[in-house]
């Protein structure tokens, strides 16, 4: 039997003073949060839910977000993260999906409503037994008074509990993928596999006792919430949380707090660059004498961009793969070995990596393929959807959808998305390698290279580009440069200068928007 809040229970016994949380001027300690969370699992039940159903959660990165996650695993709960940016449709869509029984969700605040898109989203599920409102502290006013309030609920419960004997094969956790080929599913992730990940993630980089973490990444995403959130509780340290990414608090907050442990996305590193023309040597040389150590992962950062991020902090940033679907690390550049520019690295302890052709037979060394993987961190499945299930965990393998090749040291490389290749005149184009040319242009800041339909091609090639600030350049300039540096079927036919791209909730280009454009 194991239930992953045992990781919270075991650090509230052995360092119960010791802070688990930073959050704005609030310092919580391991015995608190316990606590804290001991509250909620007994309002949960006291509500009427049972252990094994499903109970959504929306909050952005704040105290409730860890304090009722833990809750909802210790009386045998399976949590349902929903991003904060869901419209009700998309919300309904979760909440039917994933049968949820209760939902908490935050209030918002002024410059951001989450409650109105939720209490709408709600009204349309059946399953439902009860909301639950997650009160702003700074703006308690609730205009629907019939909503149960969090603080009411847990100031009349009791802060002791003993957490469910799940058994680890259980599915604790559900997280909606990003529906890039369709409506999102479920991806059930067991008290095993987020165990595993977390305590891979604490080995790999030798968390230590005087490490202190931020995360600025969603909670409600499983790279932040099982490679920093759980990972941090595995190894007793304390935890920075941040509700929304702005570079300048980013690093106001690693020089307060003494922060050595950040992971981001690729924008993320290109937004605290840019951030360095506002700040002085000495402002910089602080942030090295504490931050060791910067994980990015969740799409593939340039290398022109971490060389430039590494010789302007001194922060070396280890990449690596991996998905929701696989709790979330399948590879990673790792301190122990070489680490190899431009990979994603080796495969992570207990997981094992190969490259297929169409007919699921592996290729040599150096050939692209399909990635797929087995191991610990193997999803148990898509909730309620065989069909989906089926088509992409085959004898135990999971099929990724992603491209890439393994090198003789046994390193992945990713090429592109499956899905988001370009097939010009017949011919496989893969968007990131036109991507690490243009970037390494001297006015280029960002690029996102797209397929876009065309009637003699069948797809041809667009950049989308966003220059360095003051910067100025002609397309048929542009064009010109491009044409020097890759091959004649490659180059992009079309430019667009642009001043930003669209980004998910977790800060990853939204591709499929800017080929939406396009039709």
């Amino acid at each position: 039997m194991f239930n992953l809040s045992i990781a919270l229970e075991d650090k509230a016994h052995r360092i119960p003073n010791q802070t688990a949380i930073i959050f704005e001027d609030k310092n919580i300690s391991y015995n608190q949060f316990n606590q804290l969370s001991n509250k909620v699992a007994n309002l949960i039940l006291d509500l009427g839910i049972k252990r094994g159903d499903s109970i959504a959660l929306q909050a952005p990165n704040n105290l409730f977000f860890p304090i009722i996650y833990y809750g909802i695993l210790k009386m045998g709960g399976v949590v349902v993260t929903l991003s904060i940016l869901l419209k009700k449709k998309e919300i309904s869509y979760i909440l039917k999906d994933s049968k949820a029984k209760l939902y908490f969700f935050y209030q918002g605040d002024q410059t951001f409503d989450i409650a109105k898109e939720a209490i709408e989203g709600a009204k349309e599920s059946s399953e439902l037994i009860d909301c639950v409102i997650i009160e702003n502290q700074q703006n308690t006013n609730i205009s629907d008074i019939s909503l149960k309030k969090l603080s009411s609920l847990m100031s009349n419960t009791s802060n002791k509990f003993e957490y469910a004997l799940t058994n680890a094969e259980e599915t604790a956790v559900i997280i909606y993928t990003s529906g890039t080929t369709g409506k999102p599913k479920g991806a059930k992730l067991t008290h095993s596999n987020l165990a595993w990940n977390s305590s891979v993630t604490v080995d790999l980089f030798n968390f230590n006792k005087d490490d202190v973490a931020l995360t600025v990444l969603p909670l409600f995403h499983i790279f932040g919430q099982n490679c920093i959130m759980n990972a941090a509780i595995f190894a007793g340290i304390a935890n920075v949380l941040l509700e929304r990414f702005e570079a300048d608090t980013i690093v106001q907050l690693i020089q307060k707090h003494r922060v050595s442990i950040f992971a981001g996305v690729p924008t993320m590193f290109w937004s605290l660059l840019n951030e360095t023309s506002a700040m002085t040597k000495k402002e910089i040389s602080l942030l090295k004498k504490h931050w060791r150590i910067a994980l990015s992962g969740g799409a593939a950062i340039p290398i022109e961009l971490l060389n430039d991020f590494e010789k302007t902090y001194g922060v070396k940033i280890f990449e690596g793969y991996g998905m929701s679907e696989a709790s979330p690390l399948v590879t990673y550049n790792q301190p122990a070995f070489e680490r190899k520019i431009g990979s994603v690295g080796l495969p992570i302890w207990g997981v094992q990596v190969k490259i297929v052709n169409n007919q699921s037979i592996e290729v040599p060394n150096y050939e692209v393929g399909q990635i797929i993987f087995r191991g610990h961190n193997v999803m148990k499945g898509y909730f309620n959807n065989k069909e989906a299930t089926k088509k992409s965990i085959k004898k135990g393998w999971m099929y990724s959808g992603d491209l890439g090749y393994i090198d003789d040291d046994g390193y992945l490389f990713v090429v592109d998305r499956l899905n988001d290749m370009i097939i010009r005149g017949g011919a496989n184009v893969y968007p990131r390698e036109i991507e690490e040319v243009i970037i390494k242009h001297p006015k280029v800041s960002l690029v996102a290279v797209v397929g876009i339909p065309d009637k003699r091609m069948g797809e041809e090639i667009k950049a989308y580009v966003i220059l360095n600030q003051d910067q100025k350049i002609s397309k048929s300039e542009f064009k010109n440069w491009i044409k020097t540096k890759v091959a004649a079927n490659k180059y992009p036919r079309q430019i667009e200068f642009v001043n930003e791209l669209p980004l998910n909730a977790t800060g990853k280009i939204l591709k499929r928007k800017l080929k939406f454009k396009e039709h």
